[in-house]
């Protein structure tokens, strides 16, 4: 597929632009340790990442990927409240970018693109994750997880970023690394490119119909140019 035409770019955050697995698997571990249930290493709390903060939570207390459709109302708030407390302290202890991101952003600022971040993390975080990573100038759009009635998979956070960038979605490309990334953006019209190295849920992105799988930031300038 050709993007040359592409002018807009909107791209998912963790597991995208940074490596959040360390802070996340930290705050929801202190918040599950507080509660007297069990822990669960990086590599498990990996793969219940990309659905935003709620569902992480959910997943943590169920101790699976599959929550329990009657999972206690009250602890999952008190949980919540735990867990978003724990994260604003650990927010940028360990987070990180992915190797090539910073570089490509510039390039791609320099080359002339406009670029968006549309992600399911609460709002709050992202602006100082960005900042504390030195990227917040490179987009003029940010989209969070409590801007909007509803977040990825469905289409609206990236029409609206579209709307608030001045462009159809006729300009836009999306780059993201999970399900929800792919189907936002197949739904919207627009078409995708998958990083490899995400969050996928433990699902190769390779096999959720992405128009292009990369396994390095870098590759998006090449794509770009076909």
């Amino acid at each position: 597929m050709r993007f040359r035409d592409r002018t807009h770019l909107l791209f998912d955050l963790d597991g995208t632009l940074i490596d959040s697995v360390p802070d996340l698997a930290k705050a929801l571990n202190a918040t599950l340790q507080e509660l007297g249930l069990p822990t669960y290493d990086e590599a498990t709390i990996r793969n219940w990442i990309g659905n935003g903060a709620a569902m992480l939570v959910k997943r943590g207390l169920a101790g699976n990927r599959q929550i329990d459709p009657e999972q206690d109302e009250a602890l999952f708030s008190e949980a919540m409240e735990r867990f978003l407390g724990h994260y604003e302290r650990v927010l940028n202890d360990a987070t990180g970018l992915y190797p090539g991101v910073a570089e490509t952003l510039d390039a791609l600022k320099d080359a002339g693109y406009t670029m968006a971040v549309v992600t399911n993390k609460p709002s709050q975080f992202v602006g100082p994750i960005l900042r504390n990573l030195s990227i917040d100038s490179f987009f003029d759009v940010i989209v969070g997880g409590e801007d909007l009635p509803r977040k990825k998979p469905d289409p609206l956070p990236l029409l609206h970023a579209c709307e608030r960038m001045g462009c159809g979605k006729d300009q836009a490309l999306m780059i993201g690394d999970s399900a929800n990334d792919i189907l936002a953006a197949q739904t919207a019209g627009i078409p995708v490119i998958a990083v490899s190295y995400g969050y996928d849920n433990g699902r190769s992105v390779r096999e959720l119909g992405a128009d292009e799988v990369i396994g390095e930031f870098t590759e998006i300038l090449k794509k770009l140019q076909r």
